[in-house]
């Protein structure tokens, strides 16, 4: 009972709101600039594994089967503290003692982008397979190169039938970036563990914490299945 009485969640909301406003900035611009990462990356992906080219399709193999065969936690780990390594030495072949560094928010979002980005492939190539393909041969009657069919008839479809399923992986990432505070990204997670630890309010300090995501999230979710009855309605 003493743990109840002594609750605080005014104090608690109102030194941490601001932070977790600030924060909430951080983790949509993670979520943002990751996501559209991870859509260019997993485009180029997708077309590499429909491609004829033996090689680049075994190549992309390998590489999917490493991204989603290790944490993401360990992969944003990587890009900060060993991928900046690896090039300051390939580097230094050219230019001798040169350093090269990632900020933390920068790393975050690249692991994020190629993580997201292998998974999306996936989605991507399933949905490029799902459209008819009469369609592609319609445009290729029509006067259209392979190319020109895949960019304006066949990918435009694709995004259309993979677009629910874009709107739940933004979801996962946004709570994902939870794991940039192992690499010091001062994002919601972060900043709630350092207030909780000046204040000793932990059950006011994490019961806000797991509020504001789903502040980010519920509307996401809401939109997500918004899309999916309008896309429905039109099948």
């Amino acid at each position: 009972m003493n743990i109840i009485n002594n609750l605080d969640f005014a104090t608690a909301f109102k030194d941490l709101y601001p932070e977790l406003l600030k924060a909430m900035g951080t983790v949509l611009g993670a979520t943002v600039a990751g996501f559209v990462l991870a859509l260019v990356l997993g485009t180029l992906i997708a077309l590499g594994r429909i491609s004829k080219i033996k090689w680049l399709n075994g190549f992309l193999v390998v590489f999917l089967e490493i991204i989603r065969g290790t944490p993401l936690l360990v992969q944003l780990v990587y890009m900060y503290y060993v991928v900046p390594l690896i090039l300051s030495l390939v580097v230094q072949f050219w230019i001798p003692d040169y350093q090269i560094n990632f900020d933390a928010f920068t790393a975050g979002t690249v692991a994020l982008g190629i993580n997201y980005g292998a998974y999306l492939s996936e989605v991507i190539r399933s949905s490029i397979i799902s459209v008819d393909r009469g369609q592609t041969e319609a445009a290729l009657a029509l006067g259209y190169t392979k190319q020109q069919a895949m960019w304006s008839i066949v990918i435009p479809q694709a995004g259309r039938i993979a677009l629910p399923t874009f709107g739940n992986y933004i979801i996962m990432m946004v709570k994902d970036t939870s794991l940039l505070a192992f690499i010091t990204v001062y994002e919601l997670l972060l900043r709630t563990q350092a207030y909780a630890s000046q204040t000793f309010l932990t059950i006011e300090s994490y019961t806000l914490l797991a509020l504001a995501y789903l502040v980010l999230s519920l509307p996401m979710a809401q939109v997500v299945r918004m899309m999916e009855r309008r896309l429905g309605r039109h099948v």
